[in-house]
């Protein structure tokens, strides 16, 4: 087996058969595999996917065991020589599977790629290649210096908006959506990390594999469709919790020996008053 395709959906039925339909019309030569685990959907997902596409395997879960969990099953039972991390609420163009499995065939030394990820309006998803969010990257970001200098390396290190987005280069960070690695770099570094319930795991991951030696690559020619946040539009509270947790968990468990006490309480302090400024416009939000 040369590509097993691991897809988590949670309530996007018919989002997930849109992705699971680009994946099937695919054309490629490599023999693959699709693996989707629902975490316990409300609609009618495990019952029409099983229906529409019975040469899948999937997994229903009996409750919503969050998105590394669920990708962790699917990659226990995978066979693939690699595994594709994709977003339920993705769609891929027909020559994505094939150019990715033979870009990685042809370069050894890279543990993990991806392809240019393009929101519905045609924009760059710009989490499809990233920096890591060290105090200092996510201080530019916040204050707005990235946008305020485009074209400043410095200020850009978490976006890397000074960069081409239609050029190939190495990268600190491939998003969840759209994640290509290879199995010998998973049996070195590990699975997802299940502390991260549905964000900031891709970016742990990527921090694990660039530790072991591995390469991760930014390979924009070609592409996937991102309708994102699909499965996180009905619980805004849980999101918007598991958000922030994430920032505080990764730089808690990679970052914080590293820096002195009083960076690591700005840093924690600042988490804390984005969620409490967020969780302030939600509810402003809902009264207006």
């Amino acid at each position: 087996m040369d590509l097993s395709i691991i897809i988590v959906s949670y309530n996007t039925c018919e989002l997930t058969l849109n992705a699971l339909r680009s994946v099937v019309d695919s054309q490629i030569t490599y023999s693959y595999e699709v693996i989707v685990v629902d975490n316990n959907s409300t609609d009618d997902s495990v019952s029409r996917i099983s229906q529409e596409f019975p040469q899948v395997t999937l997994i229903a879960n009996i409750e919503n065991l969050g998105f590394s969990k669920a990708n962790n099953q699917a990659m226990k039972r995978a066979a693939g020589r690699y595994i594709l991390l994709l977003n339920s609420d993705t769609v891929v163009n027909s020559d994505t599977l094939e150019i990715m499995v033979n870009f990685m065939d042809l370069h050894p030394e890279i543990g993990a790629g991806g392809c240019k990820v393009l929101l519905p309006d045609g924009g760059l998803d710009k989490a499809c290649r990233r920096g890591f969010p060290t105090p200092s990257a996510s201080l530019y970001y916040l204050l707005g210096l990235s946008k305020m200098f485009p074209n400043s390396p410095k200020f850009n290190q978490y976006q890397l908006g000074h960069l081409d987005p239609d050029q190939d280069y190495p990268v600190d960070c491939l998003v969840g959506a759209f994640m290509i690695v290879r199995r010998e770099t998973i049996e070195q570094v590990g699975l997802l990390d299940e502390e991260f319930f549905m964000y900031g795991e891709d970016v742990d991951w990527c921090y694990r594999i660039k530790q072991h030696g591995w390469q991760l690559y930014y390979y924009p020619y070609t592409s996937i469709i991102h309708y994102k946040g699909a499965s996180s539009r009905r619980r805004p509270f849980k999101i918007v919790y598991e958000f922030h947790r994430a920032m505080y968990l990764f730089h808690k468990k990679h970052y914080q020996q590293r820096y002195s006490f009083i960076t690591n309480f700005i840093v924690y302090l600042g988490i804390a008053l984005k969620f409490a400024i967020t969780l302030l416009r939600n509810q402003l939000s809902r009264i207006g």
